[in-house]
């Protein structure tokens, strides 16, 4: 039997039937246990860290770490460069004690990577899209990560809000390109 179905035209249709549908049932976890939301997580005070107890912070994180289809990769295209830092101004030494900055004209070696975030391949680099970077120095103190994205809101206050928005970046699944509206494009 074959399916005629047009996913492409019935997308948002099929969608918007299944958001109504969701608004009725309750949110579980994956083994079913109801939750209240999944916008709230389990801290130590108000601003404090994380607790490892947070069963649905971690289920969510879980699942949004080991969700792998090829298309949707958030990161997948860029480009990078090796080279060096050098320290040039003595000034840096008095904020901080990082071995990579204690001399000036020490050169320590890295590698810098630029990428956009939802760059499904074959898609145009000048499309609006929240870009990112990563920055590795080898240092003699082992190495350095520090990486960083240009979105118009920070996911530190509330870590949950992450995955959904990398998320919405993506493309969808069944037709792997772009939502008109979550494309950041006018």
């Amino acid at each position: 039997m074959s399916n005629n179905k047009d996913y492409a035209a019935d997308h948002l249709v099929d969608l918007k039937d299944k958001i109504k549908s969701d608004q009725k049932t309750q949110l579980t976890h994956l083994e079913g246990c109801p939750i209240q939301d999944k916008t709230n997580s389990v801290t130590v005070g108000a601003r404090g860290p994380l607790l490892v107890q947070d069963v649905t912070f971690t289920e969510e994180m879980a699942h949004f770490t080991r969700e792998r289809i090829a298309e949707r990769v958030v990161h997948a295209k860029g480009g990078g460069a090796l080279g060096y830092f050098q320290v040039t101004k003595p000034d840096i030494q008095k904020y901080c004690k990082a071995a990579i900055f204690n001399k000036v004209g020490k050169k320590t070696p890295m590698v810098a990577r630029f990428s956009t975030v939802g760059g499904e391949s074959g898609s145009a680099d000048t499309v609006r899209d929240p870009r990112g970077f990563a920055l590795k120095f080898y240092t003699e103190e082992g190495n350095w990560d520090l990486v960083g994205n240009n979105t118009p809101s920070s996911s530190c206050g509330i870590p949950s809000s992450f995955p959904p928005s990398s998320t919405l970046r993506r493309g969808t699944p069944r037709l792997i390109s772009r939502m008109p509206t979550c494309s950041g494009t006018s």
